[in-house]
C-alpha cells in the first residue's frame, strides 16, 4: 500500500496554501529533498493547488493514482504568480523541459510554441506559421500558446492585408512572371498576387509594413472597423454576419496571447545543423576522435548569496536535456568563480575518474583564461592524468576561445559555425544557471548529486 502523507505535513501545506493569491501562475510540488515533483498552473493559484490536500477530495478517482502517489510524496508547495495565463503556459513548458519533474507527463519533449514569421529579407515577403524559423532576421512574432487560433486569425489578416503565404521564389527580375497565373486567393481577394507581377515591390512592401504595425500595436483601428461592421449587420437582424464578424474580434484580440521572442527563449528551436561544426571543432582541438559529447559549465549567483553551477550536455551538436544538472555550491564561502568551478567540476567528474561513466569529448567553460587554469587545477587535483578530456573556455564580450595546451587563443569570425556551436553551449549553459532564480525567486531547485 502507498505511503500517505502525514497529518502534520499535510496541515502545513493547507497553512502554506492559505496565503497563495487567486490569481494566475505556477506551482511547484516539492519533496522532503526540495526536488520539485511536478509543476502545474492555474488560473486561480489558491484554488488550484488546495483542491489537491481537500480532506474529502477523490483524487484516485478525479485524478489517478499516479497523482495520489505524488501528492503523498509532497512535502511542501511554492507558487510563481505569472502576469497573465499565456506567461504561466510558456514558462511551465521551459520549466519542466528544463527541470523534468518525475509527475509532469507533458511538456518533456521537444514539442515546441509555434511563431508568426515574416521572410522581410525576400523581395516579396511570406508570412508563415513555424514551430522552426528559418532566419534569425525574419521578423518573429511569438511564441503564441494556441496554433488553431493562430491559424484562424491569419486568414482573417491575410482579407484585410492580402499578403502571400506560399513558398514559392519570386523575383522582381523575373520577365515571366506576367504570363504566371496566379492562385485562387487573388481570385478570392486574399492575396495581391506578386507571383504574377499583379503588384508593385514598392505596394507588396507597404502591405507588408501594415501587417507588422498592426501586429506591434494594439490593433484599435481594426478592431473598431470590425465591430462596426458587427453592429451594422446586427441591426439589419444578419446575425450571422453578425457572429463572423464578433469571431474575428475574438481571434485578432487573442493575437494577445503570446510571448515574446527574447523573453520566452525556446533555444531548441534556433539551433542549426551542427555536422560542420563539429568536423571543423575536431581539427580545431587537433584530435583523431570525433567530437560527440560536450559539456558546457558556467556558475551563478543567486542573489548575492547562493553560488550554484550548471552544466549542460550536448550530444551531436543537440541539448541533451537529461544530462543537464544543477549544482549547488557547498565548500565555497563568498563569491569566489574560480573555486566554486573547482569544486563543480570535481563533484561533476567524480564518478568518471571511478570508471562509472563516460568521459566527453570536450568541455566547455563559460569564462576566460582564469576560469580554465581553475578546471585544470581541478582535473590535476582529482588525478585524471591522461584520461581528462578536452578542455576549452570562451569569454564573453570578445568570443575569444582558450584551448587547453594550446598556447594562442583562438578567435573565429561571427557566422563561423564552430563558433556559434560553442557559442550556443555556452549560452544554454549560462540560461540553465540563471533560469530558476530569475523564474522562482523563491529556493533554489537544485540537483544534489
Amino acid at each position: 500500500m502507498a505511503k500517505r502523507i502525514s497529518k502534520k505535513t499535510l496541515e502545513a501545506i493547507r497553512e502554506t496554501i492559505r496565503v497563495f493569491p487567486a490569481a494566475s501562475g505556477l506551482y511547484f510540488m516539492k519533496d522532503a529533498d526540495d526536488k520539485v515533483l511536478y509543476i502545474g498552473k492555474a488560473k486561480n493559484l489558491r484554488s488550484r493547488v488546495a483542491s489537491y490536500f481537500q480532506p474529502g477530495a477523490n483524487l484516485a478517482e478525479s485524478r489517478g493514482p499516479w497523482i495520489v502517489e505524488m501528492v503523498n510524496r509532497t512535502a511542501a508547495v511554492e507558487y510563481l504568480q505569472t502576469e497573465s495565463e499565456v506567461d504561466a503556459i510558456l514558462q511551465e513548458a521551459r520549466l519542466i523541459k528544463d527541470i523534468h519533474p518525475p509527475y509532469n507527463s507533458d511538456l518533456k519533449d521537444a514539442k515546441t510554441f509555434p511563431y508568426l514569421e515574416i521572410t522581410t529579407r525576400q523581395e516579396f515577403p511570406g508570412v508563415y506559421i513555424t514551430r522552426n524559423p528559418q532566419d534569425s532576421k525574419n521578423r518573429l512574432f511569438g511564441p503564441f500558446t494556441n496554433v488553431k487560433e493562430l491559424r484562424q486569425v491569419l486568414v482573417v489578416l491575410q482579407k484585410i492585408y492580402r499578403f502571400r503565404t506560399c513558398n514559392l521564389e519570386i523575383s522582381v527580375n523575373d520577365e515571366k512572371r506576367r504570363f504566371f497565373r496566379p492562385c485562387i486567393l487573388h481570385n478570392i481577394k486574399q492575396c495581391t498576387a506578386p507571383c504574377a507581377d499583379r503588384v508593385s515591390k514598392g505596394d507588396y512592401n507597404a502591405q507588408i509594413r501594415d501587417l507588422i504595425r498592426f501586429l506591434q500595436s494594439k490593433r484599435s483601428t481594426v478592431l473598431r472597423r470590425l465591430k462596426k461592421q458587427m453592429d451594422e449587420a446586427s441591426e439589419r437582424m444578419d446575425f450571422e454576419q453578425a457572429a463572423m464578424y464578433r469571431d474575428r474580434i475574438r481571434l485578432i484580440e487573442n493575437l494577445d496571447k503570446r510571448g515574446t521572442v527574447t523573453g520566452n527563449v525556446q533555444p531548441e528551436v534556433f539551433a542549426a545543423d551542427p555536422a560542420d561544426a563539429l568536423s571543423r571543432l575536431q581539427t580545431i582541438l587537433k584530435t583523431d576522435q570525433p567530437i560527440r559529447i560536450i559539456e558546457g559549465f558556467d556558475i551563478a549567483h543567486l542573489s548575492g548569496r547562493e553560488t550554484v553551477g550548471s552544466m549542460v550536455q550536448f550530444i551531436d551538436g543537440r541539448p541533451f536535456k537529461d544530462g543537464y544538472r544543477r549544482f549547488k555550491v557547498k565548500t565555497v564561502k563568498g563569491v569566489d568563480d574560480y573555486a566554486s568551478l573547482k569544486e563543480v567540476v570535481a563533484r561533476r567528474y567524480k564518478r568518471t575518474l571511478a570508471g562509472e561513466e563516460l568521459w566527453p569529448d570536450l568541455v566547455l567553460i563559460d569564462g576566460g583564461i582564469g576560469q580554465l587554469h581553475s578546471a585544470e587545477e581541478a582535473f590535476s587535483e582529482m588525478g585524471a592524468g591522461n584520461s581528462m578530456p578536452r578542455l576549452a573556455s570562451i569569454a564573453k564580450k570578445e568570443e575569444i576561445i582558450y584551448i587547453h595546451g594550446q598556447e594562442k587563443p583562438l578567435k573565429l569570425p561571427p557566422h563561423d559555425p564552430t563558433r556559434k556551436l560553442i557559442q550556443y553551449v555556452r549560452d544554454e549553459a549560462h540560461r540553465f544557471a540563471q533560469h530558476y532564480y530569475h523564474i522562482l525567486r523563491t529556493k533554489s531547485v537544485l540537483n544534489k548529486p
